[in-house]
């Protein structure tokens, strides 16, 4: 296993980390992905600290509490050894008062993931979404508070604007509040819109990033062609679900097929390369698996060992292109190729 300082702090976190949304069971959850009872969970974890995985995240809302709860009985003797994150902000109940980052919900949502985990204190507390309706001010000072009451370590956010990080952390700053450490965002092969603010912004305040569904829900598995991913027992056909991770299938299943083919010829797995061409990336800290299988667990964490090829990682970049949004594109032009084309080495007789 590899390891990395998570964004500005001393926090040690495995490459490779062990999601929870999985953890729980569809019939309380009404989700297709929770489907890892207690005991199966237990052996996961398990597996997952054998292959030197330290870091594991929560969230409050994910099976309406049950994954902190089998979370924390899972860990319960090996606390001091593990790194835990856990989130608040989307909505956890019915009232509107369980959703946003107020600070009552946070107050109490901090108090309630910790009585389900079983511990006096998170590693890790992620904002999960923005809050348009309460002011940034709140949010930020009471995210301080829960760190300076000792119930939690470090602060994240996920699924923030770039912009909004950049104000936080100004705010946080200027006030002497607990800063972010990182940004825990969704990127893969097929969704790299990260790139264009996220990771500069990121970069700039020296943040790292954790990575949520780096296979894209399983699309990036290579089990699914034309047909199987519409058919009625493809999570993609659930038109809540395709609208929640949209992908463009033609252009995703030709991504596909150069995928298998550089697997090929690196004696590895579909996934194997989607997940170490994410390893390559410097802005990544960390990636977040979702398994309900062991064997599947030990496959994806042995891509911490595969080294593409330049040329191998060149045409992924190639062919999992985005279009770039305004204004990066404008900066690409002009003065500014000029300057990068002068900086650019040059060969001997320049």
């Amino acid at each position: 296993m590899q390891y990395r300082l998570l964004g500005n702090s001393g926090l040690l976190v495995s490459r490779m980390a062990f999601g929870t949304m999985t953890l729980g069971i569809e019939a309380k959850s009404g989700s297709i992905l929770q489907k890892v009872d207690l005991d199966h969970a237990a052996r996961l974890i398990g597996e997952a600290i054998d292959l030197g995985i330290n870091y594991f995240d929560t969230a409050d809302m994910y099976t309406g509490g049950e994954a902190e709860i089998v979370l924390g009985k899972a860990l319960k003797d090996r606390r001091q050894d593990v790194v835990i994150s856990t989130k608040v902000g989307v909505r956890s109940g019915a009232p509107l008062t369980q959703s946003g980052l107020s600070r009552r919900h946070i107050m109490a949502s901090i108090d309630d993931s910790l009585r389900r985990l079983n511990t006096d204190w998170t590693d890790i507390y992620i904002a999960h979404r923005e809050d348009r309706y309460t002011p940034l001010e709140e949010t930020l000072e009471a995210l301080n508070d829960v760190v300076r009451s000792g119930k939690a370590r470090y602060l994240g956010y996920s699924n923030w604007s770039a912009w909004k990080v950049a104000a936080a952390i100004e705010m946080q700053k200027a006030n002497g509040w607990a800063q972010f450490t990182h940004g825990q965002v969704y990127y893969s092969l097929i969704g790299r819109d990260v790139e264009a603010d996220i990771v500069p912004m990121a970069q700039n305040y020296g943040l790292g990033l954790t990575i949520w569904s780096p296979l894209a829900f399983g699309f990036l598995t290579g089990k699914f062609d034309m047909d199987t991913i519409r058919g009625p027992e493809s999570r993609f056909s659930d038109g809540l679900f395709a609208s929640f991770l949209p992908i463009d299938y033609e252009a995703g299943f030709a991504l596909i097929e150069t995928v298998r083919r550089i697997a090929r010829e690196h004696d590895a797995t579909v996934p194997q390369v989607a997940l170490a061409w994410l390893l390559s990336r410097s802005a990544v800290s960390s990636i977040l698996l979702g398994t309900t299988k062991a064997q599947q667990l030990r496959d994806n964490v042995a891509a911490i060992d595969l080294a593409l090829t330049p040329e191998s990682l060149a045409e992924l970049d190639a062919m999992a292109s985005t279009p770039k949004l305004y204004p990066n594109w404008f900066h690409e032009t002009g003065d500014d190729m000029l300057v990068r084309q002068a900086l650019e080495p040059r060969g001997n007789g320049a």
